[in-house]
């Protein structure tokens, strides 16, 4: 079997164990299998493979997005991406939001649901959006990579890649380094995506097995909205967006994209996925490495389509709940706030109830009947990372494709860039190799 089989047959039997475990009362508070199996085997194995992604994801992004401008053969090129990239991720944004908001409305979610509003919610402040702009150039490059500051390692990265250009001539043994660190990080991800499959078990059996039911169940009204609406963006929205722009095949785009959504679906983090992302874009779909280093990263930051959706829904359900008539200007309000927060809030922990808080503060919705829906967002958070690293995905795909950087050939080809069994093997002969040239450089 090929990686993403065994991937999708891991993600089947971890949700099957999940609610083995939750419908059985296997998982009550205290219990073995709380303790030592779902929040002991299950939380350590995938807490493991998410920070393996999250290592890979810095040093990734800066060695590609370095050779992705050293080998664009147009410094006016990166401008373009930036400009296309972001209009189109602020485009599908705005979309999904209101998308959102019309559906739920029509649907009238929340009218006459009786739920205790006492639970109290605290959201942290957000930074203004002139900080936002003026943290993109990085004080400390080396403490913006600590802290995966996505915006500031673009841009540093950009500024190396420049630079490195400026140089000429002399650089290239420099680039030549770079480009080996690059293809050694790629080695790297196909490593850790090696064990994916018993990652991705553990990740969703303990989340499945840890989300109560009877508070989905209570709040199902919400959950099927939402999910239906976070399914209408990824299926419809997305690909007619993508068919429009580029007239590529949205059903090969998403079959190429399978197993990286159940990554996204398993860590529930746009930014720990990158790295997968970058490897399906660049050898699945055939996006060029000039275009995907920037528009990956950059709109795992910005792009933020599912949160979109999501604080539309919340919206319209809390505000029904209340008895709070927002009207139009209300809603344009929301719209507006969900697409500017989007790039204000970017790499904020929690960013999502966090934009959520933000949204209700401005329309003068009580901000702790967000707490009504925390108990449920863990699994509609899953399902929001598969829509954002999509929409990531179809807009690089977009922009390359109008810049002549995507290879419609390796795009339409159903094995290109397909992980085969023994991928990740290491040869006898390379090894032997690799011994003899450090045994050379010691006695040299």
């Amino acid at each position: 079997m090929n990686l993403t089989t065994k991937v999708l047959i891991g993600m089947t039997l971890g949700i099957i164990v999940g609610l083995v475990f939750n419908l059985s009362g296997m998982n009550a508070d205290g219990s073995f299998v709380n303790h030592y199996v779902v929040n002991g085997f299950f939380h350590v194995v995938g807490s493991l493979f998410v920070n393996a992604l999250k290592m890979l994801v810095v040093p990734l992004v800066f060695f590609s997005l370095i050779c992705g401008v050293c080998g664009i053969g147009d410094i006016r090129l990166l401008g373009r991406i930036g400009t296309k990239s972001f209009g189109l991720y602020m485009l599908t944004t705005a979309i999904a939001i209101a998308t959102a908001i019309i559906i739920a409305g029509g649907i009238g979610i929340g009218d006459g649901v009786k739920i205790p509003t006492e639970t109290n919610f605290t959201g942290r402040e957000a930074p203004p959006l002139s900080q936002v702009f003026i943290d993109i150039v990085p004080t400390n490059p080396i403490s913006a990579m600590a802290e995966g500051n996505m915006l500031a390692i673009i841009f540093f990265a950009i500024l190396v890649g420049v630079s490195i250009l400026l140089v000429g001539k002399k650089a290239k043994p420099l680039v030549t380094n770079v480009e080996l660190w690059n293809e050694v990080m790629m080695k790297m991800v196909m490593l850790v995506m090696s064990t994916a499959p018993y990652a991705v078990f553990c990740l969703l059996g303990k989340a499945i097995a840890n989300l109560g039911l009877d508070l989905l169940w209570e709040l199902a009204g919400y959950v099927l909205v939402l999910a239906g609406i976070l399914f209408f963006h990824l299926f419809v929205t997305v690909q007619m967006v993508l068919f429009g722009f580029s007239g590529l095949s949205p059903f090969t785009f998403l079959k190429k994209m399978r197993s990286n959504q159940v990554f996204a679906f398993s860590t529930s983090s746009s930014n720990a996925t990158i790295p997968v992302t970058l490897r399906t874009v660049t050898e699945r779909l055939g996006v060029n490495n000039s275009v995907a280093s920037f528009t990956v990263p950059f709109g795992a930051t910005i792009n933020m389509d599912g949160t979109a959706i999501m604080q539309g829904v919340a919206t319209v359900f809390i505000a029904n709940i209340y008895g709070v008539e927002l009207g139009l200007v209300g809603y344009l309000t929301v719209i507006l706030m969900s697409v500017l927060a989007s790039i204000g809030t970017a790499g904020v922990p929690s960013v999502g109830l966090l934009m959520l808080s933000m949204v209700f503060a401005q329309v003068g919705l009580p901000v702790e009947g967000i707490g009504l829906i925390i108990g449920v967002d863990r699994i509609l958070d899953m399902i929001r990372t598969v829509v954002n690293v999509t929409g990531d995905a179809a807009v690089t795909t977009i922009v390359a494709k109008s810049e002549g950087k995507l290879s419609v050939e390796e795009f339409n080809n159903p094995d290109a860039g397909v992980v085969e069994p023994g991928a990740t093997q290491i040869d006898l002969d390379n090894e032997r190799e690799i011994a003899e040239t450090v045994n050379e450089t010691h006695n040299t």
